[in-house]
Formats: structure tokens, C-alpha cells, sequence
């Protein structure tokens, strides 16, 4: 099992599961985390992911070069549609998921690891995480959305140090210039984690996803093709009975009970 799932009340963890190769992403990983994504997004009583690696040195240390290598020995167009495209449709998949997914970085999270951590919701980072993008060093850049999604984290000049030197770094730079949430000692990461979960969980599923989406959809268009999509996100859970109790509950001055559909 690649792939480890532990339900955490209205949450599931999901535990990359390759520790003796530091949580590696090989084809197998990557396709099972799929067909876990697609059956949880169908499950309604589960409000909120987290991801994270087995063990305590790696959340994920990038993509299995040595099952990838016969692809790119192969030819650019196999390693295109073997790897890149595995790779990407499994970044965008995540970053466009229905519910959060939050990442709990318990060690080091490099090349692919770095970029599957770039695509979670939100990100939680051990003291002793750290992050890089040492595709350079292998001759070709990241392939799995990293050239695209860190320069909207972090900048473009911080992106193009971190890509173009393959060096690694903190997770209190991380922190501080934006790429994670919050950090935390490695004994308080999942606990962290699943708090951050049921805070989201008070609130409305409805709400919550159309969030997500206004937010994602929006990130790479113009201020006012931005404004669209919000409005038309917040049409979508204004229809819903979850915003007629809240904001009957205000008015009444109560606590709100949402029915989450």
C-alpha cells in the first residue's frame, strides 16, 4: 500500500508511503494518490485532507528519478507523457480539490514533493522540514507546476533563486516569505494539522468550496475576470440553506448549525 489512509473524524490522513525512498513519487504513488482523491471527494462526511509522508525525514523528496530515467532515456515525448503529464494532472488535482487539503511537511519536501506541497490548500511545516527545487541539477526544470505556482507563492526573484540554484531552505524562511502557513514542533505537526481541520469543518462545506474555487480560479486572471468568478462563487452558496441559517443565526444572535450540503 502506497498509500496510507487514517480517518480522523469528519478528516482523513493520507500518508505518502515509501519511507526507505524518503516518500519518493513514482508512477505507482502518483496514480494511487489519485484513485484515493476521486473516492474521497465522493464521500460528503469528509470535510478536510491531510497529506503528508511516512516517517520523520521526508514529507516527499521529489519524483522517483530512477523509475523515471527510462523515459526520459526513451525519447522527450515519452518522459512528456509519462511523467509530465502524471505529475501535473496530479498537482492541478490537488490544488483544485472540493475540500482543503492541508499539507503536513514532516521533513524534507524537494523537487516533486516541493511541488505537491505548493498545490495543498494550506501548508504545515515541522521545525525541522525544508524545502527545494533540485531539478536544475538534473538538467531540466520542475516539471510538476513548480516554474509556474512558486512564483505566485513567493515572488519571482525568490522563485528564480530557489529554481535556478536548486538550493534548500528552512522552513522558517519558508515561513517567512510565504511558501508555508505555520510551523511547529515535529510532535505537534498532525495535531496542528487536525485543529486547522475542525476550525474549517465549523463552517459551511458549501461556503468552504466555493472559497476554494473563487480563490484558485481567480489567482491567474485579471482584477475584474477575478470579481466575476467571486460573485458568481458566492451566487452558488448563497442559493444554499447553509447561508440562509448563517445569516439568520447573526441576526438572531445564535450559533449557526450548518447542514453542510
Amino acid at each position: 500500500m502506497l498509500i496510507e489512509t487514517e480517518r480522523h473524524g469528519q478528516h482523513v490522513v493520507l500518508t505518502l508511503n515509501r519511507p526507505e525512498k524518503l516518500n519518493a513519487l513514482s508512477y505507482e504513488l502518483i496514480d494511487e494518490l489519485m484513485d484515493r482523491l476521486n473516492a474521497l471527494e465522493r464521500d460528503d462526511s469528509v470535510r478536510c485532507l491531510v497529506l503528508t509522508g511516512q516517517g520523520d525525514k521526508a514529507f516527499s523528496a521529489g519524483a522517483d528519478i530512477v523509475g523515471f530515467a527510462p523515459d526520459i532515456a526513451a525519447s522527450p515525448e515519452t518522459a512528456y507523457r509519462n511523467f509530465v503529464m502524471r505529475g501535473q494532472a496530479m498537482t492541478r488535482r490537488i490544488e483544485n480539490y472540493p475540500k482543503p487539503v492541508i499539507a503536513a511537511v514532516n521533513g524534507i519536501a524537494f523537487g516533486g514533493g516541493c511541488e505537491t506541497m505548493e498545490a495543498c490548500s494550506i501548508a504545515i511545516a515541522a521545525e525541522h522540514a525544508s524545502f527545494a527545487k533540485p531539478e536544475i541539477r538534473l538538467g531540466f526544470p520542475p516539471p510538476f507546476g513548480g516554474t509556474q505556482r512558486l512564483p505566485r507563492h513567493i515572488g519571482r526573484k525568490r522563485a528564480n533563486e530557489m529554481i535556478l540554484t536548486g538550493d534548500a531552505i528552512s522552513a522558517e524562511e519558508a515561513l517567512l516569505i510565504g511558501l508555508i502557513n505555520h510551523v511547529v514542533p515535529v510532535h505537534e505537526l498532525l495535531p496542528a494539522c487536525l485543529r486547522m481541520a475542525d476550525r474549517i469543518a465549523e463552517n459551511s462545506a458549501i461556503a468552504v468550496a466555493a472559497s476554494l474555487r473563487a480563490v484558485t480560479r481567480g489567482l491567474n486572471v485579471s482584477i475584474d475576470e477575478g470579481l466575476a468568478i467571486e460573485a458568481a462563487q458566492f451566487m452558488v452558496a448563497a442559493a444554499s440553506r447553509d447561508a440562509r441559517e448563517g445569516t439568520a443565526a447573526f441576526v438572531e444572535k445564535r450559533p449557526a448549525v450548518f447542514c453542510h450540503r
